[in-house]
């Protein structure tokens, strides 16, 4: 008998359909049904031998919540009826209504947490504090879509029970040691980390969307045309990098796709046609491992008046010293097009890359800095010593991509100006293991009509060393901005595009964002996980309006 291994996940909604994933035990028919008599169905396919489904679920009403039931051939297997699940209130579809209200969550970086009663080496999980909280008040304030801008799983930093588990597999100290290696262990990592009750639960009731970053597939992945030649030229690295795309593939990107686009994937054709579509994915892999515009992962979402565009910062880069960019022509195109359609059509865009576009300004000169050296400006010696740094230090945002840097301060500007410019412009980023605010200014110009932030967050879950955020404050100071413009000088490099200030932060800690819009109105909050008696819970650190 086929039994539910991983999920539900509701993933994609709008006002009358959803989506929900689902990892099987075994081959066999999908069923969700809604208390109000929607429902839908699906058959698994196989990828390496483990079974998945996405159902989508048709006609439901705008403005409901409805609970919902999983069934596989016929058995149910969602609600569980042992504890800790018994407890917690039932999963819902809940749909948009004519109440134009949206609450967005948002954060990155979650490293698993440990089994209950163990102790958290990186304190508590924010997660399971929404959980708890959304769990103890069903009817009270949840958010609409939940963003995980990226590293969901870190296939590079495994924790003490995944690495007892791969050394029963595997002689640890061949390569790659305690990184996984393969796809299987790519599943035992989801499975680490959405086996959580506390999230189990908490997605499959709160929507999410997700984006990758370096982690789910390697630290630093696609800094440099180098460390790519460097990785590829490891007996272990092609085994990785299709696996993390294939697992991505699988279990993030899959869902993030509205049912007509699922419907219209030929990839996801093909791996239904077969009995097992695992040779059909693999060759999706190694051809966007080799030509990374043969995939797309970006996508666009459009929650009422409210715009979602999500940037593949990662694998869509132009690499070669000389023409190093952030996306690829097409991929720039792409989200030019995306962001400028039906302009005037959207109160709020809301620009999701993993990667933060304003950093602090010591980091963005060095970063900028190291573009110049690495390309050879100052001599062989200095190039090799800018892709050391480079490596060590991190050194590949957006500021390490000059000219993308300021072809999105240029497509924020466009956007923002002129009648019909939303209310407000969001960057949504993640990565750096702190949470701040920034705002930019158009030197010589006139600044867009719209209110342009850059909203970070990050940690979700994961630790923050004293020296990183001793580092971070002072990158935030005049003194640290001073000493960046001797690099830029060094550099020769001129002002960049915009001038920008920090107005919030930056706060530490394990938190999330919300931002929540209602008509041209918007208001962001910045929530810390503190442990507790009964559990993990967030406090309100920051709560700032954007705009009326």
């Amino acid at each position: 008998m086929a039994g539910l291994r991983l999920g539900p996940l509701l993933r994609y909604i709008d006002d009358s359909s959803a989506t929900l994933w689902v990892e099987t035990s075994r081959p066999g028919t999908v069923e969700v049904r809604c208390a109000d008599g929607t429902a839908g169905r699906a058959g698994t396919f196989q990828i390496a031998g483990h079974h998945y489904a996405l159902v989508p679920v048709t006609g439901l009403t705008p403005g409901t919540s409805t609970p919902y039931e999983v069934f596989v051939d016929r058995t149910r297997v969602w609600p569980v009826a042992e504890e800790p699940f018994a407890s917690l209130p039932p999963s819902v579809i809940a749909t948009p209504g004519p109440d134009d209200r949206l609450r967005v969550a948002f954060g990155s970086c979650r490293w698993a947490a440990p089994p209950t009663g163990e102790t958290d080496p990186v304190g508590p999980d924010a997660l399971d504090a929404l959980a708890r909280r959304i769990a103890a008040s069903p009817a009270g304030e949840r958010p609409d879509v939940l963003l995980l801008l990226g590293d969901q799983v870190y296939a590079d930093e495994t924790s003490d029970a995944t690495r007892a588990w791969l050394a029963a597999r595997r002689d640890l100290n061949d390569p790659p040691g305690s990184q996984v290696a393969d796809y299987e262990e790519y599943t035992h990592l989801y499975d680490e980390s959405w086996l959580d009750p506390q999230v189990r639960w908490l997605m499959s009731t709160v929507p999410t969307c997700m984006v990758f970053d370096d982690h789910d597939v390697a630290d630093d992945w696609n800094t440099s045309a180098s460390w790519v030649a460097d990785m590829r030229a490891l007996p272990w690295w092609r085994e990785r990098i299709l696996s993390g795309l294939m697992s991505y593939w699988v279990y993030q990107h899959l869902g993030n796709l509205s049912p007509a686009e699922v419907a219209a994937d030929p990839l996801y054709a093909a791996v239904r046609e077969t009995p097992d579509g695992t040779d059909a994915l693999r060759a999706f892999a190694a051809a966007a491992d080799a030509d990374p515009t043969s995939a797309r992962w970006s996508y666009r979402r459009d929650f009422g008046r409210v715009r979602l565009v999500m940037v593949d910062s990662r694998a869509a880069r132009v690499l070669q010293e000389g023409r190093r960019s952030m996306l690829d022509p097409g991929e720039a195109s792409w989200l030019r097009e995306q962001v400028l359609d039906g302009h005037g059509s959207y109160d709020h865009l809301l620009i999701g890359t993993s990667l933060p576009w304003l950093l602090p300004h010591l980091v963005h000169d060095v970063e900028a800095w190291s573009s110049v050296v690495c390309r050879g400006d100052k001599g062989e010696r200095w190039a090799r010593f800018g892709e050391r740094l480079r490596r060590a230090a991190d050194l590949e945002h957006w500021p390490a991509f000059p000219g993308s840097f300021d072809e999105l301060a240029e497509l924020i500007a466009e956007t923002g100006t002129g009648p019909g410019a939303p209310a407000t412009v969001c960057v949504l980023s993640g990565d750096v293991h702190h949470a701040y605010v920034a705002e930019p200014s158009w030197p010589g110009r006139a600044g867009p009509d719209a209110r342009v932030v850059q909203l970070t967050c990050s940690p979700v879950h994961n630790s923050i060393p004293l020296s990183l955020r001793l580092g971070f404050r002072f990158g935030w100071s005049a003194g640290a901005r001073a000493f960046g413009r001797v690099f830029a000088r060094h550099g020769g490099l001129g002002r960049p595009a915009v001038h920008w200030r920090r107005t919030g932060g930056p706060w530490f800690g394990n938190q999330l964002m919300t931002l929540t819009t209602q008509g041209r109105s918007a208001v962001l909050r910045l929530e810390c996980a503190r442990p507790g008696a009964a559990g993990a819970r967030l406090r309100t650190v920051s709560e700032t309006r954007l705009s009326q």
